[in-house]
Formats: structure tokens, C-alpha cells, sequence
């Protein structure tokens, strides 16, 4: 009896707690958990800034570059993507930050008669634990809002190609493996119920391949070929030139000086990273700048003429930064 009226007097305790309550209901309690938990994951978010100096170096024999396989019983759609030299984009604190470097691209799924279907859970745990055992540590997962992704868009032509990630609509997991003698290797991926996509950049310097040409070069092209393509260097989004620039500006104005007859148009071109209006509108101030170095150096302003053609007639492909490159560049053409 002592027994049940214990009981009888927790239970309306609890009868009373209930019905005092404003906000009753059973579905209160996991609603106010979720949001605190994500609070408190948007808060330890915003405390916590990646560091790589606080990244542990790793030693181990990793072997060549791409690094990792792909795991048994998938495939890669189409054709892996590997460039030499590339720009891509990694969250890091929620920010898309641009990295440079060699890189690997790939979208996976299953493979056609191995009997096992296409497992996300296999995808990202393979490459978890290969990235773990190389020394790799995780530096973020989760999505890239869209208005972060708006800011890139003009930037990231890559967008698009195998291996390309939907950082709006899949979580990303983003890994790095330090080195000590070599370039860092970034690591990003992120899948579906039917496919996977998987980033591997080596951090690396860009290597200049264009080399200047010389006042007897551009002379040749321009009576053999009527055409001399050059890549002057100018200032970053300007028509300023920098002192290489300057130095192949003499060297044009060397070319014409040794041929009197010659009289050239010199036309500007650039890639198509930013708004098209503009780009034309450099391309044209940079192709002026050329004419101007050139007066100044002594060349008749009769002999020369100049236009901007922004991203138009691209010589090489926009989708790579040594194509971007290539297409940045002024072309003198002969007016005989």
C-alpha cells in the first residue's frame, strides 16, 4: 500500500509538470536538442580556424601522384579529368578558397558486373581510411552555402567536368596531407545513392612556358606568316605594363625599325575569368598601351593601329589555367 502511494504521488507530480507546462508536447524536446546542437556546431565553427601549421607533417612513401586508386568493384564515368597545372576550390572554413597546383578529378560509381551496386558508405569510408593512413586529416565537412558558390562562379570554369562536386546539395568532406619536401595534397569528395566525385590537387608553383620572342622572330612572322603572337605582361586586371612587358614592347619597336615597310595592327585578347563588357574594354586599353609604348620608343603612329577583342577567338582552351594564358596575349598583324 506504502508502495502504490508513492507511486499514485510521483505520478501526478509528473501529471502536474506536464500540464504546467506552456510548450507540452513530444515533439518539444528533440526540436529545442537539434537546434542547440546546431548552434553550438555553427559556434565551434566560427572559433575554430584552420591553421596548417598545426597540421601534422606526414612522411609516409605515398608513391606517384594521383596517389590512391579507386576502390574494387567501382568505375570512373567517362574519363578521369588530370591536368598539370590547375586553380580549384576547397571549403575551408565555409570559405571556397582557391588552391593551384596538379590535379586529378573523377565522378565514380558501380561497376558494371561485379555483381555489387554503387554503396556511398563504401566510397567515403575507402577513401577515409586510405587519406587516414597516409597521414591526411580532415579540415572540413559539410555544404557550401549557394551565395558563397555565386562568388566563384566566374572563376571556376571547371565547373562542370568529371569529378565536378555539388557543394550546395551534398555534404563535402575535405582532407590535407602535409609534406615536408613536397607540395601539400588537398583532397576534397562527396557522393550520392548513385555516384561519387573526388578532387586531388599537389600544391605547385606555376611554371612558365611562353617564352619572349625576339625582334628577328616577330619580323619573320610578320613577313612569312603576316601574324607575330605574343604574351606581354601586364599588371593584373590593368593595361599597365610590368618590366618584362616593357622589354617586349622593345622588342616589337626593334622589328619595325629593321624593316621601315612594315606596318602592323596590334589587337588584344584575354581569357574569359570576369564580365565579357569588360574584358573587351582591357584587351582594348592594353593593345593601346602597346601602340603608346611604341611612339614613345620611335615608331611613326602611321604605322600603327590597335582594337580589343576581349574572350573572343580563344586559341586555347579556357578550362585550364595554361590555356587562360595562352589566350591572354596581343597579336601584331601585318597591314602590307
Amino acid at each position: 500500500m506504502k508502495n502504490l502511494t508513492i507511486q499514485l504521488v510521483i505520478t501526478g507530480f509528473a501529471f502536474f509538470a506536464i500540464s504546467c507546462n506552456p510548450n507540452k508536447g513530444e515533439k518539444d524536446t528533440p526540436q529545442n536538442t537539434i537546434k542547440t546542437e546546431t548552434q553550438n556546431a555553427e559556434q565551434q565553427s566560427s572559433n575554430s580556424r584552420f591553421d596548417i601549421n598545426v597540421i601534422p607533417v606526414s612522411d609516409k612513401d605515398l608513391g606517384d601522384f594521383p596517389f590512391f586508386n579507386i576502390p574494387e568493384d567501382t568505375e570512373i564515368i567517362n574519363r578521369p579529368v588530370q591536368k598539370k597545372f590547375e586553380r580549384l576550390f576547397f571549403p575551408i572554413d565555409g570559405v571556397m578558397q582557391p588552391i593551384e597546383g596538379k590535379i586529378w578529378k573523377a565522378s565514380l560509381t558501380g561497376k558494371k558486373g561485379s555483381g555489387n551496386s554503387w554503396s556511398l558508405a563504401y566510397f567515403e569510408k575507402s577513401y577515409q581510411e586510405a587519406i587516414n593512413a597516409a597521414g591526411g586529416v580532415k579540415i572540413f565537412e559539410g555544404r557550401v552555402s549557394q551565395e558563397e558558390l555565386d562568388k566563384i562562379k566566374e572563376q571556376a570554369t571547371y565547373f562542370g567536368e568529371g569529378g565536378s562536386l555539388d557543394y550546395w546539395n551534398r555534404v563535402v568532406k575535405v582532407y590535407i596531407i602535409r609534406r615536408a619536401n613536397e607540395g601539400d595534397i588537398y583532397i576534397q569528395f562527396a557522393g550520392n545513392s548513385a555516384t561519387g566525385d573526388l578532387q586531388i590537387l599537389q600544391k605547385e608553383a606555376f611554371k612558365q612556358t611562353i617564352t619572349m620572342v625576339k625582334a628577328d622572330q616577330i619580323q619573320k612572322d610578320l613577313i612569312q606568316k603576316g601574324k607575330s603572337v605574343l604574351y606581354i605582361n601586364f599588371d593584373t586586371d590593368k593595361a599597365t605594363l610590368k618590366t618584362d612587358g616593357q622589354k617586349a614592347v622593345t622588342e616589337i619597336a626593334k622589328a619595325l625599325n629593321a624593316d621601315k615597310t612594315l606596318k602592323i595592327a596590334i589587337n588584344g585578347y584575354t581569357d574569359n575569368t570576369g564580365n565579357e563588357t569588360h574584358n573587351l574594354e582591357l584587351s582594348k586599353q592594353r593593345a593601346k598601351t602597346v601602340k603608346e609604348e611604341l611612339v614613345k620608343i620611335g615608331v611613326d603612329v602611321s604605322r600603327l593601329s590597335f582594337e580589343g577583342f576581349g574572350q573572343n577567338s580563344p586559341i586555347a582552351d579556357n578550362n585550364s589555367e595554361e590555356g587562360k594564358a595562352q589566350n591572354r596575349r596581343v597579336e601584331l598583324v601585318s597591314k602590307q
